[in-house]
């Protein structure tokens, strides 16, 4: 069980890094704030698409990842448009402190986020 935890966990987080800050070009970084523009809809894919991949090495049931992956990408996509539009115009050097007090509030959700990923794939491996 430890080790389950530990490979979800650390796979979630490898995961995250690799489509937060490795995969999204900038027409991914413009569409996050618009409902109409398929940025943030192929953003919080790649990541639902990320976690089903970690899950099936775990050998998670395939339902049990389809509704995971399914509340993810949702989580994920409003997580992201929120911090868009609440950040818009929101520049480091400028504003310092909002910056990054709206950059960790995103990880902080997406973190909570990977806490509750981890909590019902154990209930449903259980």
């Amino acid at each position: 069980m430890a080790v389950t935890v530990l490979i979800l966990l650390l796979g979630l987080e490898f995961k995250h890094y690799v489509a937060d800050y490795l995969l999204q070009p900038r027409w991914v970084l413009r569409g996050k704030g618009s409902l109409s523009a398929p940025g943030g809809y192929v953003h919080a894919g790649i990541h639902a698409v990320g976690t089903a991949i970690i899950l099936a090495l775990l050998w998670t049931p395939a339902l049990l990842i389809f509704f995971v992956c399914a509340a993810e990408f949702v989580a994920h996509y409003a997580i992201d448009y929120v911090k868009y539009r609440w950040g818009s115009g929101v520049e480091a050097a400028a504003a310092p402190w909002r910056f990054w007090a709206l950059h960790g509030l995103d990880q902080l959700a997406h973190q909570a986020t990977y806490a509750v990923i981890l909590f019902v794939v154990l209930l449903g491996m259980a």
